[in-house]
């Protein structure tokens, strides 16, 4: 069987409803995976995953190729003689931008949020967070290698150079709830925000006599705690040893918009990375960038979509 044929029959198995809709959005995933194989930019493994029958794998596949749908335009080199390495890899002038993509299945997140239950009301914002999370230290460890040194990373492979910028693409669409955005945190900040500063929930002082609030503002968090009690770090951009990570690109990508649905993206910049990829290089509504104001703190500011070349 071809692999287009392959493509088509799985996708039109899962997604199996008869209306308008779902013929359209069948239609738009058959035709974002074709073209990525026809690209040559995909995985030899794709089409074996993809039609795996297994979730994750699917999910992953559909990211890819979603993503290589929206960077349409960019430079893409010949790197069939670079083996194995990051998912994608674009030019930016001279210098090689490396992206890694990871789609983080709902694991430990209640089933009647990412199950759509109707009459949901919890938000289970800690436990999306460690999605976030735990995505961005399996693809860091996949650059830099992990604490423990039994895992080397694409730098002491030599698959990048220290020259070269690398992205880590989060897509979230396993871990949004209906009209609920994968991306928006309860910070009201997105959650790759929150999982790389160390940016918390708003918070009020209240003054107990008057009842007037005397303050306000994010809580200082560095840290989540898991369901073992354990502290999970969440500076990542403050922390030395991710100065190889440039930025982080945050999706919410599954193909719905050809049935009017909103697929946000955005992009988080790492204030410390040795090499920083400019604004608007990557397709984004808004882009997060974190400038010091002085040797204890930086200021944390949204570029809207019209200030940048969104591509």
């Amino acid at each position: 069987m071809c692999m287009q044929k392959m493509i088509e029959d799985h996708i039109k198995k899962i997604f199996d409803g008869n209306s308008p809709k779902n013929d359209a959005y069948r239609k738009e995933l058959i035709r974002v995976c074709n073209e990525f194989v026809d690209s040559n930019l995909a995985d030899p493994k794709f089409v074996k995953e993809l039609t795996s029958g297994q979730g994750s794998k699917f999910w992953a596949c559909i990211s890819e190729a979603l993503l290589a749908d929206r960077l349409r335009g960019k430079i893409f080199p010949d790197r069939s003689a670079l083996g194995e390495g990051p998912d994608f890899l674009l030019m930016d002038g001279d210098r090689k931008v490396w992206i890694e993509v990871i789609c983080p299945e709902p694991r430990n997140v209640p089933a009647g949020w990412s199950g759509f239950e109707k009459g949901v009301t919890d938000f289970p914002h800690v436990d999306i967070l460690l999605r976030w999370t735990a995505a961005i230290k399996e693809k860091s460890e996949k650059l830099i290698g992990n604490t423990a040194g039994t895992i080397k990373g694409y730098l002491q492979k030599g698959v990048v150079s220290s020259d070269d910028a690398y992205v880590i693409a989060v897509n979230g669409c396993q871990l949004r709830n209906g009209p609920f955005s994968a991306l928006v945190g309860i910070s009201q900040f997105p959650f790759a925000v929150e999982a790389v500063f160390p940016v918390g929930p708003i918070q009020m002082k209240i003054n107990r006599e008057t009842h007037k609030v005397v303050e306000q503002g994010h809580q200082h968090r560095p840290h989540i705690i898991n369901r073992n009690n354990s502290q999970v770090p969440a500076y990542t951009f403050l922390d030395p040893r991710f100065k190889q990570i440039s930025a982080i690109w945050a999706v919410d990508v599954n193909g719905g918009t050809v049935v009017g649905n909103s697929e946000p993206m955005t992009v988080i910049h790492n204030p410390n990375a040795l090499n920083p990829i400019p604004l608007g290089f990557l397709p984004a509504e808004s882009e997060y960038v974190a400038t010091p104001c002085n040797d204890d703190e930086f200021l944390l500011e949204k570029i809207e979509s019209q200030n940048i070349n969104s591509g």
